[in-house]
């Protein structure tokens, strides 16, 4: 089932204040453990940051909006290799501008250690990230159509599309499959502190059809 009426469109930075909760939703542990920091702000203060600026990984240019009656509801970004310098130069400044000297230093030790369970993509690699969806849409399709959407941007001669879901969220591991993915490695996690404990991880990779 597809939800009727939701279109997609590149995210603007005019978008932060929906998308950013979406964002936030495709990996909330993770996201706390590294960027919540009490005393300076929570998780999404620095997405909003970041969503804002525009460039890397969290920027709004890396990102995709599904919009249904006006309402941006649904979140996502599909990148590749490539991205893997200047996304680490842009997050670093971001990290830097947000937290200042004093917690910067520990927030990029924290990202670092999650990039450990959930490494970025390499070389060709095609990778699906933060994908999000509003909590009363899930169920009726927005998730399929916003996976449909990023796979038909995928660029002419990338190589396999993979993502990695939670292992503690088996509702969109079972969408994943659904839509042609297969777990094909499972990585631990004993990442935690007050702010998230973030879970194991699966990556899983769209299986090219016969």
């Amino acid at each position: 089932m597809t939800q009727a009426g939701l279109t997609f469109r590149p995210a603007v930075a005019a978008d932060v204040a929906p998308a950013v909760p979406l964002i936030h939703s495709s990996g909330p542990a993770a996201f706390d453990y590294v960027f919540a920091v009490p005393g300076v702000g929570d998780a999404q203060a620095f997405l909003r940051h970041a969503f804002v600026d525009g460039a890397g990984e969290f920027g709004w240019r890396n990102h995709v909006v599904g919009v249904l009656d006006g309402a941006v509801v649904a979140a996502g970004a599909g990148f590749g290799g490539a991205t893997k310098w200047s996304f680490t130069l842009a997050a670093a400044r971001q990290i830097l501008g947000h937290y200042g000297w004093r917690h910067a230093a520990g927030v990029i030790v924290r990202g670092l250690r999650v990039e450990a369970v959930i490494p970025p993509p390499t070389g060709a690699m095609y990778y699906l990230g933060h994908l999000g969806v509003s909590e009363s849409l899930r169920g009726q399709g927005a998730g399929t159509a916003l996976v449909a959407h990023l796979l038909a941007a995928q660029p002419v001669g990338a190589g396999p599309v993979v993502l990695d879901v939670a292992a503690t969220n088996p509702a969109a591991q079972r969408l994943y499959e659904r839509l042609g993915f297969a777990v094909v490695v499972e990585r631990r996690s004993t990442l935690a502190n007050a702010q998230g404990r973030v879970p194991d991880q699966r990556r899983m990779q769209r299986q090219t059809p016969a």
